[in-house]
Formats: structure tokens, C-alpha cells, sequence
């Protein structure tokens, strides 16, 4: 796959702790996440080719989430965008989502609630842009995969952890997690609804070629 259609989650907060364990937790989840400690940096160095979504804080000095989201609206600039504050209110979640934002959360974060915000995002920008993800691809993956590494990866992409798969399976969790780790290194897909919207493609394209 081309790295121009990679996924992208850009962070920007002033906040550089927050900075670095929100990175450190989509890292740990198989995205690849570029920080930025204002809005400005940001506007400067991001690529928008790049698919993916934007995790952005309200509160900052200089220009605040809102403005930002206002110039990136300017620009047309229509990556998803999730907002972050400690000082949010009502009418504030509100005029985000009018304004273009796909979802608000306010501080201390809670990092599940966060991821599956930010892999909905992703999907956004992806069927926005018409699957930047070709579908060719997708089906070169998918045939990589070996039956028992597709079983897994759907009991993950159902919600299952390792344990219920194991048991499901009749297998021990420890060669679900090999298994699973073996299947995941040949897909760039690292989450439970990842891998749900990828069988789905996948799924759709057969129905499609039996039907045809």
C-alpha cells in the first residue's frame, strides 16, 4: 500500500503530556499519530492527502480548537475531527458539530471511548474520500491470511478477547495471541471496528462477484 494512503491520526493540545500518552495509547494500537503543540505547527506541517482524523484541544493560546476548525473549514479542509476539553459545555459540543466536528470528549479522557471514536473518525475520512484504501489491496490482504487467521480476526473484529476466542475455538490463549499476532502483521487494521469494516468490504465483494 502506498504510503500516501496510510492513515494518519494528528493530536494537537498545548498540553504535552496529554500529547504523549494519547500518542503512546494510539501508537500502542497499531495507528501511526504525529503531535502537534499548537495549531499553528499544525498548519504548517500536516499533509492533508493523508487519510485519517484529527484529535484537537479547545483551550489553546494563540488559536483555539474552534478557530482552527473554522480556518480547516476555510481551506476545506474536511478532516474528521475530534474534540478535546476540560471546559466544555453543552452549546460548546453543539456548535462543534455544526461547525463539521464528529465528536466531542471532554477531559480526563477515557481511552476506549476514545479509540472507538477515533476508528469511526478514520472510517468517515476513508468513505469520504471514496476508500482511499483500494479495495485491491484489501482483497491482497485478505488472501494472505490463512483460515484459521481470518476465523480469529473475525471473533476479534465481534468483540471477543483472546480468552473467549481461545474458548470459542477450543484452543489456548496462547495460540490465539500468536495467531493473532501473526494475522495482524499482514494488516494494517489494528482495532475491533477496523477489522469489522474490512470484513465488510470483504463480505460485500464476494456477495458481489457470486452475484455478478
Amino acid at each position: 500500500m502506498a504510503q500516501s494512503s496510510k492513515t494518519l491520526i494528528r493530536v494537537v493540545d498545548d498540553d504535552i503530556d496529554l500529547l504523549n500518552s494519547v500518542a503512546f495509547l494510539l501508537e500502542c494500537e497499531g495507528y501511526e499519530c504525529s503531535i502537534y503543540s499548537s495549531a499553528a505547527t499544525f498548519l504548517r506541517a500536516d499533509v492533508p492527502s493523508r487519510p485519517g482524523c484529527l484529535i484537537l484541544d479547545e483551550q489553546m493560546p494563540e488559536m483555539t480548537g474552534q478557530e482552527l476548525l473554522s480556518e480547516l473549514n476555510r481551506r476545506e479542509y474536511m478532516l474528521p475531527v475530534i474534540f478535546l476539553t476540560a471546559h466544555g459545555d453543552i452549546d460548546m459540543a453543539v456548535r462543534t458539530m455544526i461547525d463539521g466536528a464528529v465528536d466531542f470528549q471532554q477531559k480526563p479522557l477515557l481511552p476506549e471511548k476514545l479509540l472507538c471514536s477515533v476508528a469511526r473518525a478514520v472510517q468517515i475520512d476513508l468513505d469520504r474520500r471514496g476508500g482511499a484504501v483500494d479495495l485491491k489491496d484489501e482483497i491482497l490482504m485478505f488472501n494472505k491470511l490463512t483460515p484459521r487467521e481470518e476465523k480469529v480476526c473475525r471473533l476479534v473484529a465481534d468483540g471477543l478477547i483472546n480468552k473467549q476466542i481461545g474458548e470459542r475455538l477450543g484452543i489456548s490463549k496462547r495460540t490465539v495471541d500468536h495467531i493473532r499476532s501473526s494475522a495482524l502483521s499482514k494488516l494494517p487494521f489494528k482495532t475491533a471496528m477496523q477489522l469489522a469494516s474490512f470484513f465488510n468490504r470483504i463480505d460485500a465483494f464476494k456477495e458481489r462477484q457470486r452475484s455478478g
